[in-house]
Order: C-alpha cells, then structure tokens, then sequence
C-alpha cells in the first residue's frame, strides 16, 4: 500500500490470502488511520500532493462499486492524481462499456473507451485520460506536471501495465507515454513496441507535455 500511492483497495486485491485475515487487517488499518473506509468493503489510501492529500471524491467512490471498468477522465481525473485541487460541478469518467451506468447518472461519462483498460486499476486509467487530454487540467506549471506524472509511472511496475494498455489508445497518447518512460531509462524492447506503433511521418500535439526532453525523439510538434 505504501509503494502503491492513492488508490483504492478491495478485499479482491488481495487474492490468494484468506479473506476473513484480509478483511481483519483493512478495517484495522482504517482504524488506525492508514486507509479511509470509503464504501462496503472498499477503501482509499490518500497521497501527498503539491496541494496536500489526495482526496477519494464520492464520484470516484461510486466508480468503485461498478462491474465494467470506470475511470476519472478531464478535471476529474487531475484531481485523483494530485494534479489539480479543483472538482468539476459534474464529475467526468470514462468507461469500455457502450451505455451509461446508471450509477453515475450525475456525471459525465464517456462510452466506449479500449477493452484493453479492464485491468488497470482506477489511477492507472486516470493517467491514461490525461494523456488523452494532454495534461491540460492540470493545475501545475508544466515542469513540475511532468515531474509528477513520472513519479506516477515508475510505481510498482505501472509504466510497463501501461505500455500494454497503451495500444489500443490514439497515437498521441503513445507517444507521450514513450518520451515520459524514454525518461523513466525504460527498456528498449518495451519503448520499442510503442515506438513501432507509431506511423514515423506523424506529428503529435503533446500540450503541457511538450516540454519533456524526449519529446521530439516521439514525434512531438
């Protein structure tokens, strides 16, 4: 929980451990300030941020309880990640499903985002949308955006879930995914595969990500 940063956790993420242990010990670290409990048996481990700690917004909480994979996209989705201290009056989520959940009848919602995105836990998906939308919600001056977004990728093995997510995202989103891990010393053969994905005559709008060193190495305008 601590290498895994603000996310929330469900007695599901723990698989292969009794149940009744697992649920002794998230609601005993709920006790102990550690998670908060945010919902039946889903809890949420706040980060610090350039503006203080991340906050489970109740948008977010409902996404927890839904079936298909639902993900904080525009405003909504830097306020997750700690890039933005502002919350939309609507709440913005993205999601593989063809239809609206009813769930989230409050909020924006976009249908029909990759089934490739099934897996990846809600943060996981938040950055993909903001690389969708070029980081162009987030609150931080271009520099420390890029700082904070790499400190993201390099947790516990979340730029290589991403690099495979990444493939059934727009070309944009690839190749800003490969400058920010070209950072990150990823591994060729990983930044190979995105690199190979991207039609070499191509240019790419990075937005508020334009400023990173590789940036132009990926076809950025």
């Amino acid at each position: 929980m601590e290498r895994g940063g603000a996310r929330f956790w469900r007695h599901s993420d723990f698989k292969g451990l009794p149940s009744s242990a697992v649920a002794t010990a998230l609601s005993r670290l709920a006790r102990e300030g550690t998670l908060q409990r945010v919902a039946k048996g889903v809890y949420y481990r706040s980060a610090p941020t350039s503006f203080g700690p991340s906050m489970a917004g109740a948008g977010a909480v409902a996404a927890q309880t839904l079936r298909a994979p639902v993900h904080p996209t525009g405003l909504s989705a830097a306020n997750l990640l700690g890039l933005s201290t502002q919350n939309p009056m609507r709440p913005e989520y993205a999601t593989s499903a063809s239809g609206r959940p009813r769930a989230l009848d409050a909020a924006v919602v976009h249908t029909r985002r990759p089934a490739g995105r099934a897996t990846l836990s809600i943060e996981d998906g938040a950055i993909l949308e903001t690389l969708r939308n070029r980081a162009r919600f987030s609150d931080l001056p271009p520099e420390q955006t890029v700082a904070h977004l790499l400190r993201l990728l390099s947790h516990d093995g979340r730029f290589e879930r991403l690099n495979s997510a990444a493939m059934d995202e727009p070309p944009r989103v690839r190749a800003m995914l490969g400058a920010l891990g070209q950072q990150l010393r990823a591994p060729e053969r990983t930044l190979g595969k995105l690199r190979a994905s991207l039609n070499p005559l191509s240019r790419y709008d990075f937005g508020a990500l334009r400023g990173l060193p590789h940036a132009r190495e990926w076809q950025a305008k």
